[in-house]
């Protein structure tokens, strides 16, 4: 008995070892995977290899694809040798329903499903498709478009004593966001929104095609709205610190006149709301499509038979947890207690001299 067993793990090692043989054979592929995560708990998408403590997103896809056998060991440790792009580094704690990731991989039998087996529930690859071989998932992207869900009592003036159960949106509050959101629309100096670049950096200029704040619906006795933001890129904590400034304007604590001065020379005090309601939901490859998309070799960059796993797997692991982390860690409710700490008014001129007279 003891041999019959013996033998049998002999014979399922030697299989491995076949399968894996085999695996090494296959000639590498360029392509790209369709992923949805839920951001929670880890330290954004991009991984830091040799910093071990920040789990991140592409820690858990890169040894799910090692062990897979889609890519040799080597190639998890220095991702250039496999070509590796992601569309965008998400953020702290932000989830994607749309990330394309690009690389070259061996085009295994079963793909999908052998690296879904490695991974953990919450992230999943949803799609796979070939693409050229000089693609680059981050250049070749020409838009991006993310959602941002937060509970609607973030609108709520700061005058009134509102109970964050209780409140709804009513009808002109939800078109003044609407139309100070609309603002951001075309091309504008965003220095004010990031860290790290200065009023002249020609990179601070960015380009927003659309931006809105759709229907409210009620969650779990909470009432939250769903924004929308499409640009061809953003620059890190942008979104957030957009949002922020809106929900300062229509809470009551800054002019509405502090968005232009915003696009301005002058530092202005921008606050950045909570990262966890901040979606990555579809990445665009308009110009891609169009030159590569119907050349008969390749497909466009288009998920349409995939848009109901996305939205299942919305559902299932991206909406609960920004709900229940809401709930539990009160991370909207927490941040608009600061708000009265920012400085909306002066420039920062004004407050180094203020800073001087103080001293």
């Amino acid at each position: 008995e003891e041999n019959g067993h013996q033998n049998k793990r002999l014979k399922s090692d030697a299989d491995e070892e076949d399968a894996e043989d085999q695996n090494k054979k296959l000639p590498k592929r360029k392509i790209v995977l369709l992923m949805a995560y839920s951001g929670k708990g880890y330290h954004g998408m991009q991984r830091n290899v040799g910093s071990s403590q920040f789990k991140t997103i592409e820690d858990d896809l890169v040894s799910a694809l090692v062990q897979s056998g889609c890519i040799p060991e080597n190639h998890g440790e220095d991702m250039k040798k496999m070509s590796f792009q992601r569309c965008a580094r998400t953020d702290k704690g932000v989830s994607a329903a749309g990330q394309i990731v690009s690389l070259k991989v061996r085009l295994i039998d079963d793909i999908l499903e052998k690296i879904n087996n490695h991974l953990p529930s919450h992230i999943r690859i949803l799609g796979l498709k070939r693409v050229t071989g000089g693609f680059n998932s981050k250049n070749k992207c020409d838009a991006r478009t993310y959602s941002y869900m937060l509970p609607t009592f973030a609108f709520a003036h700061k005058d009134h004593d509102v109970q964050e159960e209780l409140y709804r949106l009513d009808r002109e509050t939800l078109e003044r966001v609407n139309k100070l959101l609309a603002c951001y629309k075309g091309t504008h100096n965003f220095h004010n929104f990031t860290s790290q670049k200065g009023p002249r950096d020609p990179s601070a200029k960015r380009y927003i095609m659309e931006m809105y704040c759709g229907e409210p619906f009620v969650r779990e006795n909470v009432e939250f709205a769903v924004i929308q933001v499409k640009g061809q890129s953003f620059m890190m904590h942008q979104i957030r610190k957009m949002i922020g400034l809106v929900i300062a304007i229509v809470k009551g604590y800054a002019a509405e006149s502090i968005m232009e001065r915003s696009w301005g020379e002058e530092k202005v005090d921008v606050p950045k709301a909570p990262g966890l309601g901040l979606v990555l939901e579809k990445v665009h490859f308009e110009k891609y499509n169009r030159r590569f998309g119907n050349d008969g070799l390749h497909e466009p960059l288009e998920w349409t038979e995939e848009e109901e796993k996305i939205a299942v797997f919305k559902e299932q692991y991206i909406y609960p947890t920004i709900i229940n982390t809401e709930r539990e860690e009160k991370s909207m409710a927490n941040w608009l207690n600061t708000l009265p700490i920012h400085d909306f008014n002066s420039s920062a001129i004004e407050m180094q001299t203020n800073n001087k007279d103080s001293k």
